[in-house]
């Protein structure tokens, strides 16, 4: 199934903006009366048919709708942005393949990187979820220091973790994370977080975990770390 993508979607009609009806058209050949499955990111499938073709738009007529329950468990990644930003849309691209919920970028004392254009990350999940099938979206959210960050995470009631590299660490992810539930977890830069901000990070209710054994790049650590909260689901 070839999934579009229309935010903002008001019954009966659906119209795709540009670069939808261009791929609509030119890529995939379609023509009035043909089938289409639309999204609007937030849970819902549109079962269309084209109803009108424009140079520039394409109109859907909305047949019937398939609305998906929301899973029973969330994945709030934080992490802070590598120095790289084709490393970070390939973790984001990634990782809304497996499956995730919420994506926070943070700036801690040892941040390769301030700034981060979200459209274009905005764009991969797009992209990504249209591939993989996804109905549900994830929110992205723009960079913060990393103690303001901190500060307003004590209204998340789910389980709280942080990653970093200590070889002393007992305790890993896949068996601290319960299944079914709320998760936010904290991956710091090719640096690492510091130990002033592990500490406050522990002392705002963050768990300390490990990710295995091996030492991990950033994006390796933020896909690795989805992937394990999304395998606890599957063996619940």
């Amino acid at each position: 199934m070839q999934l579009f993508y229309q935010e903002n979607i008001t019954p009966p009609n659906i119209t795709l903006d540009a670069e939808e009806s261009r791929h609509l058209v030119k890529v995939l050949r379609k023509r009035v009366g043909d089938s289409v499955e639309v999204t609007d990111g937030k849970g819902t499938l549109h079962h269309c048919k084209v109803s009108e073709i424009g140079k520039r738009e394409a109109t859907l007529q909305i047949e019937n709708q398939t609305v998906f329950p929301k899973s029973n468990h969330f994945i709030h990644l934080v992490i802070a942005p590598t120095k790289s930003p084709d490393r970070m849309e390939w973790l984001v691209e990634k990782a809304a393949e497996i499956g995730f919920d919420e994506l926070s970028l943070i700036q801690t004392e040892n941040s390769e990187r301030s700034r981060l254009k979200l459209d274009r990350l905005e764009k991969k999940v797009v992209s990504a979820c249209k591939q993989s099938l996804k109905y549900y979206f994830p929110r992205i959210n723009d960079l913060k220091e990393f103690s303001e960050f901190l500060d307003n995470s004590s209204d998340f009631s789910g389980q709280k973790f942080i990653a970093y590299v200590d070889d002393n660490h007992t305790d890993h992810l896949i068996n601290l994370a319960k299944p079914s539930g709320e998760y936010m977890i904290l991956i710091g830069p090719e640096g690492d977080f510091t130990p002033k901000e592990i500490n406050l990070a522990t002392e705002s209710g963050f768990a300390p975990v490990s990710l295995g054994s091996a030492r991990l790049r950033t994006e390796t650590a933020g896909l690795a770390s989805v992937h394990i909260l999304q395998l606890i689901q599957e063996q619940k």
